[in-house]
C-alpha cells in the first residue's frame, strides 16, 4: 500500500499532490530496508560513535551504498530502558544541523527520529521527509497539525510509559494505533499518510517484544503498511546472552520473521547484512 502525499490546510480542504518517495518505494512489492542513523551520545547500541558530524554523515553514505532505501536520523535517545536524558531542542538541532542537509543529499528519503513537533518542522524545513514520532502523535500535542499542515508520511510507533507484563499487549498495541488513528483523523491527516510501528522494545517486556513480531499480522487490521525495528534489542538479549552489537543474527531472524508475518519495512543498524538477507531469503522464496 502506498503513501499519497497530500496537503492540508488549516481549514481542513485537503489537495492531493504527486506520490512522495516512500510511496514510490512501497510501490515496489519488496520490504524496505530503513538505515539508523543515531547522532547521540547515548543511545542504547551505538551511542557516541556517531557524534561526530564527519562520522555521521560517512556513516549515512556507506548505509546508502549498502543498500538502505531510506534514513531515519535522530538526535535524542529514547531507547526505554538505561537512563537516557531529555535533549532541549536547542542541543537536537546542533546535532542535526551538520548533518541533517549532507544525509539529505544522498537522495533518500529521510525520516526524521523526534518527538518535538518543532524539530520535527525544522528537519522538513532542511530535507527531511517523513516524521517518524516514537509517541505515535500522543506525545506533542502539535505533531499531528504539524504532519497534517505539511503533507508528510508519519511513522506512528506504540509507546508506554513503563512495560506491565500483566497486559494483552497486542490489545493494548491495537488500542493505541486506534487512538492515534483518531488524532490524526481529527488532524486532517489521510490514512494513506501513515506507517504503523508496534514499538519493539518500547513500554514491552522482552516477551512482549516476542510476541508483537509473532503476532503481527493481527496488526493488519488497519490496513496501514507495518514497520518493525527489532534491530539489536533487549528481547535477543533474553533469548540468548548478548551485548548489542553482537545482536546481528537475532535482529536478522527477527526481521524476517517480521516480513513473513506482514512488515513493509524493516528499521536496522546492520544494513548490509540485513540487506543481503532479505534479497537471499527472497531469491530462495522465488524458486518455489
Amino acid at each position: 500500500m502506498g503513501l499519497a502525499h497530500s496537503n492540508v490546510n488549516t481549514a481542513g480542504t485537503e489537495r492531493k499532490q504527486p506520490p512522495d518517495a516512500l510511496s514510490a518505494l512501497l510501490k515496489l512489492g519488496r520490504p524496505l530496508v530503513m538505515g539508523i542513523l543515531n547522532v547521540t551520545p547515548d543511545s542504547f547500541s551505538d551511542g557516541g560513535r556517531f557524534l561526530d558530524a564527519a562520522t555521521a554523515i560517512a556513516h549515512a553514505g556507506a548505509m546508502a551504498g549498502q543498500g538502505a532505501d531510506l534514513l531515519d536520523i535522530g538526535a535524542e535517545s529514547t531507547r526505554p530502558y538505561g537512563g537516557a536524558r531529555p535533549v532541549s531542542a536547542e542541543d537536537e538541532m546542533a546535532r542535526l544541523a551538520p548533518v541533517l542537509p549532507a544525509a539529505v543529499k544522498l537522495g533518500l528519503p529521510v525520516s526524521i527520529d523526534t518527538i518535538k513537533a518543532g524539530i520535527a518542522a525544522w528537519a522538513l524545513d532542511r530535507g527531511a521527509s517523513i516524521v517518524n514520532d516514537v509517541w505515535g502523535l500522543q506525545g506533542d500535542a502539535d505533531m499531528a497539525r504539524l504532519v497534517a499542515e505539511r503533507g508528510v508520511p508519519v511513522i506512528v510507533m506504540h509507546n508506554r510509559a513503563a512495560a506491565d507484563p500483566a497486559i494483552d499487549i497486542v490489545a493494548d498495541v491495537i488500542a493505541f494505533f486506534s487512538r492515534s488513528l483518531e488524532i490524526a483523523g481529527r488532524a486532517g491527516i489521510t490514512r494513506e499518510a501513515i506507517v504503523l510501528d508496534p514499538g519493539i522494545g518500547f513500554g514491552k517486556t522482552p516477551e512482549q517484544s516476542i510476541v508483537c513480531i509473532a503476532r503481527l499480522a493481527e496488526f493488519k487490521r488497519f490496513g496501514l503498511p507495518l514497520l518493525v525495528g527489532a534491530s539489536r534489542k533487549r528481547f535477543i538479549n533474553a533469548v540468548t546472552p548478548s551485548a548489542p552489537d553482537e545482536r546481528i543474527g537475532g535482529s536478522i531472524a527477527s526481521h524476517l520473521l517480521a516480513i513473513k508475518n506482514g512488515a513493509a519495512i524493516i528499521r536496522a543498524h546492520d544494513v548490509a547484512e540485513t540487506v543481503q538477507a532479505l534479497r537471499v531469503a527472497a531469491a530462495i522464496e522465488a524458486a518455489r
